[in-house]
């Protein structure tokens, strides 16, 4: 049994109140105490380490492991497939570095990297993945601008994209990610901003569509997480049974009030919002793309105030996507989401509960026993140069997180 202490001026438990000169004990993957140093159990540990701060590792609840390097996806897309795995892997890798122990990945590479983080091959964060994106034809997730031909033969190749309309084609294609052992079910429920002629405000499956996958996908205890952007695809989405609304551009009191009734979470993203209007046309966007970025970027930020101030339950999620931390929504910049949430509204603690606790419920029925320092939880930790209480932004940087431990394991950090 590996058996690690870590003595801690300050615990954030991930839900609660912090708690000053505690110990956290992690023996193999699981926390067995949590709380006031003066309450530890006496015993003697493989390793110990005194930390400014501990915390459970964070939780980003919307990434995108495709390694790609500009969001004009129907060429970024064309890379070969082993060049943009390779860097996925790479993705992985510097989440860890950013204190990232855990994602829900909503269309990628990552059903398949998932399992070759659990059987040692990669390094990275425990995955829940969706597998491909599912999609109407013409809607978010098809590729506008090169032939439908194209779009179909790419499916037969590419894990990220899958096309289906009408309920039994619905079904089929849930049935299909199922197969592939997908955490969750992703759907594209509006239109949205990386897509070429599709208006994010509109609903794009239709009510009998959006049934049948909730249905097929609680079948095997699954929850689904819907892409949306405008009013009636969340009402939609909302009234079928998903589990999260992803963006939430234009949500109102009705959409909020129906999300805290059905107890339906939002992941924000104000991560990519904010940096693709920041870099516009650098981003590789097409000038219809940029339209609709700058017409959402307007709303997107109002649409988080409103829905904390309703009750509706917040999970940090960032569309990471980017392979290079240079580049605009990347991996390995998943902190800077935190400080933007802030910014909405939401408290320093009510933001920390979003960015660990919070996430497992993203899964629904598949929650694991993560994202809070309790005992019985797995042993996903992060410990912290500095106060997030106080200052979100530490958070920001990766050269403030000192060890990252996944399941109990030592993979990132000093010495790791």
């Amino acid at each position: 049994m590996s058996r690690t202490r870590l003595h801690a001026q300050l615990l954030v438990p991930g839900r609660g109140e912090p708690l000053r000169d505690a110990v956290v004990d992690l023996d193999d993957t699981t926390i067995s105490y949590a709380g006031p140093a003066a309450g530890a159990p006496v015993r003697i540990s493989d390793q110990e380490f005194t930390v400014p701060t501990v915390m459970p590792g964070l939780w980003d609840c919307h990434t995108h492991l495709t390694g790609v390097r500009s969001f004009d996806l129907s060429r970024a897309l064309l890379e070969p497939v082993a060049r943009r795995a390779a860097r996925a892997a790479g993705d992985l890798r510097a989440a860890l570095a950013a204190g990232v122990t855990s994602v829900r990945d909503a269309g990628g590479f990552a059903i398949d990297l998932a399992a070759a983080v659990r059987d040692g091959s990669v390094l990275g964060p425990t995955i829940h993945a969706a597998g491909a994106i599912l999609s109407t034809t013409g809607g978010h997730g098809d590729l506008h601008d090169l032939p439908l031909e194209w779009v179909h033969d790419l499916m037969t190749h590419e894990s990220m994209l899958r096309l289906c309309d009408g309920p039994d084609a619905c079904a089929t294609a849930v049935r299909e990610q199922l197969r592939r052992n997908a955490a969750v079910i992703k759907i594209c429920a509006s239109g949205g901003v990386l897509s070429e002629v599709d208006d994010p405000i509109h609903q794009q499956f239709t009510d009998a569509e959006l049934a049948t996958i909730v249905e097929v996908a609680g079948l095997a205890q699954r929850s689904v997480m819907a892409h949306c952007h405008g009013k009636p695809g969340i009402m939609a989405a909302v009234e079928a049974g998903v589990r999260t609304v992803e963006h939430g551009t234009y949500l109102d009191e009705e959409c909020c009030a129906a999300m805290v009734e059905r107890d339906v979470l939002l992941v924000p993203t104000r991560l990519i919002v904010t940096e693709l209007a920041a870099v516009g046309a650098a981003s590789g966007m097409s000038p219809a793309m940029l339209d609709k970025l700058f017409a959402t970027a307007e709303r997107h930020a109002d649409a988080l105030t409103m829905a904390h101030e309703a009750g509706v339950r917040i999970a940090m999620g960032t569309d990471v996507a980017a392979s290079g931390r240079h580049l605009p929504a990347a991996w390995g910049n998943h902190g800077r989401e935190l400080a933007l949430m802030q910014a909405s509204g939401l408290g320093p603690l009510e933001v920390l509960e979003a960015a660990t606790a919070n996430g497992p419920d993203t899964l629904g029925l598949q929650a694991p026993r993560s994202g809070q320092l309790v005992a019985g939880y797995d042993a996903d930790v992060i410990t912290v140069d500095g106060d997030p209480t106080a200052d979100l932004t530490v958070l920001a940087d990766p050269a403030n997180i000192g060890h990252v431990f996944v399941g109990g394991r030592r993979v990132a950090g000093a010495a790791a």
